[in-house]
């Protein structure tokens, strides 16, 4: 298989290297040579610059299913510099998966002949050839001896890539990715044509912006979505838990000396347990179902097995009960549901609460600047439903993203998939780095290509759905004429800007305002969706 040749295809940036140099490579590392950094190394490797905000939503969607990531549509190349050429090329374009599309390019003999001239006069102003004054006209046959044959061959192969590719990617002006031209023909192939035909051929990929396809046509325009809401998001039971919580607080614990548990008290405990076999083997022991030490608060007798309270109510200080209990087939951890257990109960100590009475001397303590009773659980429930709320609206904006991605067909560019895992990377790597305070080493190791390239492996299906809900999102603001004030862009990257400068941290400016406008973007169409979707909510 040919080794590509790695082209950075943007005006301001392409380069034309030495003609000294056997190939061009401006772009052999996945790091994007022109993004702005604001981490220190390895991190730079990974996470290009984002704002504040635009980061909280890397975050969420990576741990705990945000809103929206990233950029809702890819960059494109939309303006090409191009020098004119004595003849036309001859362009061959073949569609190829992935969004790719395949140049091949055919270069006449006239095209090769000006560009291996405009090599001979480059070389003849800055070579400085014995016996001849610099700048003056040096024989060909001089000049090509005294720089080598080979040498010259390999410029003339660069000046004819620089000169006729912009010419050739005019068919894709607009739609091509940025960062992801590659030529694939070998160097060497293409030196060889030149040399034998005075002609170049030569082949080049490049990812395309990918179309979106609704399933059906205008499918988000008749979305249906089921929001399912957990119990706790009730707000009134969620504020009373808060309440009591507080009550709880202000009271003393004194040790129980003459009676047994009761509901309410609390209880140090040692927990074993080990399975039941039906057939007779032998039994095993259940590591996450065991503890020592366990502090175990009976009002929180839901938060545990089914039984296990009912079986200890009634031990006391030194006693030890033993139990049989099942699973459940709903129990959190998998591997445990259904399974017969044995357990082991000892008390180490026990204490019940001696807590002050409700009424409105203890306001205050609640919630300080409260004079009642009244005013503290008010103040309780409106929090909650503020909480609430924002649950609500989260599990809703999550639903109809994940309903999203499944109506649209869309062939993601390879490019474009590597560019939403970095930055998924890269935001989990800044929470990693933020929770433990990873050595250089370690965050060199993580850093690493291959490191990188085993999540996008890994996470090959989360990162596919982000693209697809970006796509549609995008497609969506275009399709409905969506539009936000200029006042909310300007705002949100003020607010942005001043959080790098308070963190000294630098940032591009420029880049700051599109995702800024990428997110203003998302919220724009969640917010539309919200009002035109057919919603329904259930409590589970």
């Amino acid at each position: 298989m040919a080794t590509p040749i790695a082209i950075q295809f943007k005006p301001s940036i392409l380069s034309f290297p030495s003609p000294h140099s056997p190939s061009i490579n401006t772009k052999t590392h996945f790091l994007q040579p022109n993004d702005k950094f604001l981490l220190s190394s390895p991190l730079k490797q990974i996470v290009p610059t984002l704002s504040s905000r635009q980061f909280s939503f890397l975050q969420q969607q990576q741990l705990s299913s945000a809103r929206f990531v990233a950029s809702a549509a890819p960059g494109v190349v939309d303006t090409v510099d191009k020098d004119k050429l004595p003849a036309d090329i001859h362009v061959t374009e073949t569609q190829e998966p992935n969004s790719r599309v395949r140049l091949t390019v055919e270069v006449p003999t006239v095209v090769c002949e000006d560009c291996y001239g405009r090599v001979i006069r480059e070389f003849m102003k800055h070579s400085k050839v014995p016996g001849f004054r610099p700048g003056k006209n040096v024989p060909e046959d001089i000049l090509v001896g005294y720089v080598g044959k080979q040498n010259v061959q390999k410029a003339a192969v660069e000046s004819i890539l620089k000169r006729t590719l912009p010419h050739a990617m005019s068919s894709v002006t607009g739609k091509a990715l940025e960062d992801s031209i590659r030529i694939a023909t070998k160097f060497a192939d293409m030196e060889k044509t030149y040399v034998s035909t005075n002609s170049l051929r030569y082949d080049v990929i490049v990812d395309v912006a990918p179309e979106i396809k609704w399933k059906p046509e205008n499918a988000y325009k008749n979305l249906k979505v089921v929001v399912e809401l957990d119990s706790d998001m009730d707000a009134q039971v969620a504020s009373e838990k808060e309440f009591t919580r507080r009550h709880k607080s202000l009271g003393a614990l004194k040790i129980v000396t003459d009676r047994g548990l009761q509901v309410g008290d609390v209880a140090v405990i040692d927990i074993s347990a080990t399975t039941i076999e039906q057939d007779g083997s032998d039994a095993k022991s259940i590591p996450a179902a065991e503890s020592k030490g366990f502090n175990f608060d009976t009002e929180d007798g839901d938060n545990v097995l089914p039984g296990f309270l009912d079986s200890i109510v009634g031990i006391k200080r030194g006693e030890t009960k033993s139990f049989p209990l099942v699973f459940p087939d709903s129990w959190k951890q998998e591997d445990l549901r259904g399974v017969h257990a044995q357990f082991t109960v000892e008390c180490k100590e026990l204490f019940y609460r001696d807590l002050p009475e409700v009424n409105d001397s203890i306001a205050d303590k609640l919630i300080p600047g409260c004079s009642s009773i009244e005013e503290v659980k008010q103040a309780l429930l409106q929090r909650c439903l503020e909480v609430e709320q924002a649950a609500k609206d989260q599990a809703t904006d999550n639903a109809i993203l994940d309903q999203l991605y499944k109506m649209v067909e869309v062939d993601i560019p390879q490019s474009l998939f590597e560019e939403q895992g970095r930055q998924l990377y890269g935001a989990q790597l800044l929470q990693l780095q933020a929770n433990m305070k990873l050595s250089e080493q370690q965050l060199a190791s993580l850093s690493s290509p291959r490191a990188v390239n085993e999540f996008l492996e890994a996470q090959k299906e989360n990162i596919t759905s982000i693209i697809k809900q970006n796509l549609a999102v995008g497609d969506i603001f275009t399709r409905e004429n969506l539009q936000f004030s200029t006042e909310e862009l300007v705002k949100e990257v003020q607010n942005s800007i001043e959080e790098f400068q308070k963190s000294q941290q630098e940032y591009d400016e420029d880049r700051v305002k599109q995702q800024v406008q990428e997110v203003l973007e998302g919220a724009k169409v969640l917010e539309w969706l919200r009002e035109n979707a057919d919603i329904q909510y259930i409590t589970r």
